[in-house]
């Protein structure tokens, strides 16, 4: 579990959905550090089946340490927002952290799902985060701290995530959007960003579409909170990012994730859009930079004279790749070891997962065209045309690349902006993302 530091004392936060499940959870865990929490939901009556209102969620805030504000909330009225917004105002005198939280859900299909449970879920998802972030930013703009945390997952369009519940997902990612959007906006005001769960978690509601026994495959809804308090913890500059909570926690230095787990042990269920083949390949990729890394002072580009300090006969390790790929003149060569570090991580699972081939026309420096077969036996990847027909052809400069391939430059974001072109299959070339995302997580 991820400590209290006391950062968040006399902080106001305002959470939308915070009657249960996570957004109680986020709620509770500021309020042991003393913050103010304004519980923004609709619960006033308990359901039968989902426990916990407004009134009781103020309870057990101000018994951990915390004070609250229970306003009645639909997200969907703008005037009941607006409202809410004010009262913080007036009781706590500014709001520092906003968290969409509150989200509708329907896994149906296109045919199944009727036009009211549509409106419902693009009400309360998409139109609800953007209302209450528009009522908020005013206040927001004004803390120090600044924070606005959407519960929306990254945008991952492997068509997988549309095919069984098209209008959840659009729903779902338009709050992802917003993140997007807005953290551009209000740059270096506002930190604006998205946390999503690796696993399924525990909540009433998920009782109600999981059954029985669903809670064992489950973490609690702990392991959100802490990874959003660490969230809170960080500078106004720390924006626009899309957060797997494990993958953040881990850079915290937690380790054991057992305690999380419901039923420690068990195997879990993972969440909606996050695919699972990446991991595969980062166990992959792990493998063979160790392999790859512990010859590589042969090679003249990278030879030890280009890593001071280290021993002549010293393999240059994946850290000292990322130094050298970071330096401020892109060094001769970068791109031709960053493709080989592409062709040693291949796999015949790899190439079985993502099935596409990819060709990088690159302008500049070092540039020209380099392809990446994901199709054929166990992959393949260099200079020049591949054998068979691309499936995705991406255009960029040397130097994005190499960028976007540490982590610098977000694939996404290059591709709006204009900095990334691509042509052919979209999803393959989301796949591809996922891929070069997951390799530099482990550098």
């Amino acid at each position: 579990m991820l400590p209290n530091t006391g950062k968040l004392a006399g902080c106001t936060l305002f959470i939308t959905g915070a009657s249960r499940g996570i957004g109680k959870a986020i709620a509770l865990k500021a309020a042991k550090d003393g913050a103010n929490i304004v519980i923004a939901a609709k619960t006033t009556q308990a359901h039968p089946k989902l426990p916990g209102t407004i009134y009781t969620a103020a309870e057990e805030i101000e018994a951990v340490g915390g004070k609250a504000l229970p306003c009645v909330v639909d997200v969907r009225d703008e005037q009941q927002i607006s409202d809410a917004v004010e009262k913080a105002i007036q009781k706590f005198g500014g709001i520092d952290i906003l968290v969409n939280n509150a989200s509708a859900i329907s896994l149906t299909n296109t045919l199944e799902t009727p036009t009211k449970r549509v409106d419902l879920m693009m009400s309360v998802n998409t139109r609800g985060t953007y209302l209450a972030s528009k009522a908020c930013i005013p206040y927001l703009k004004k803390s120090k701290i600044a924070h606005i945390l959407n519960l929306s997952p990254p945008l991952n369009l492997n068509p997988i995530w549309f095919k069984q519940h098209c209008a959840y997902t659009i729903a779902k990612y338009g709050m992802s959007m917003c993140v997007l959007g807005m953290a551009e906006e209000f740059k270096g005001e506002i930190a604006v960003n998205a946390l999503w769960p690796k696993t399924a978690i525990h909540t009433a509601a998920m009782d109600m579409m999981g059954g029985a026994g669903v809670e064992s495959q489950c973490r609690k809804a702990d392991i959100v909170a802490d990874a959003a308090y660490s969230i809170f913890s960080k500078p106004k500059s720390f924006t626009g990012n899309f957060i797997i909570d494990e993958n953040l926690l881990k850079e915290e230095g937690i380790k054991n994730f057992d305690v999380y787990a419901v039923k420690p042990g068990h195997p879990l269920l993972p969440d909606f859009f996050v695919d699972e083949y990446p991991e595969m390949v980062t166990k992959e990729v792990e493998k063979q930079v160790r392999t790859w890394t512990s010859g590589i002072q042969k090679e003249k580009v990278l030879s030890s004279n280009q890593f001071p300090g280290k021993r002549s006969d010293a393999a240059p390790t994946a850290k000292d790749l990322k130094q050298y790929l970071q330096q401020p003149k892109l060094a001769a060569g970068a791109v031709e070891e960053t493709f080989k570090i592409l062709k040693t991580a291949l796999s015949e699972d790899i190439v079985k997962a993502t099935q596409a081939i990819y060709l990088f026309e690159l302008s500049g420096e070092d540039g020209g065209t380099w392809y990446l077969d994901l199709k054929n036996n166990g992959g393949s990847a260099g200079s020049g045309q591949p054998s068979e027909p691309v499936d995705v052809v991406l255009t960029m400069t040397t130097s994005d690349f190499v960028k976007m391939f540490l982590g610098k430059l977000k694939p996404t974001r290059a591709f709006l902006s204009g900095k990334l072109k691509i042509k052919g299959n979209m999803a393959l070339a989301i796949k591809l993302e996922r891929l070069m995302t997951q390799m530099n997580s482990r550098l």
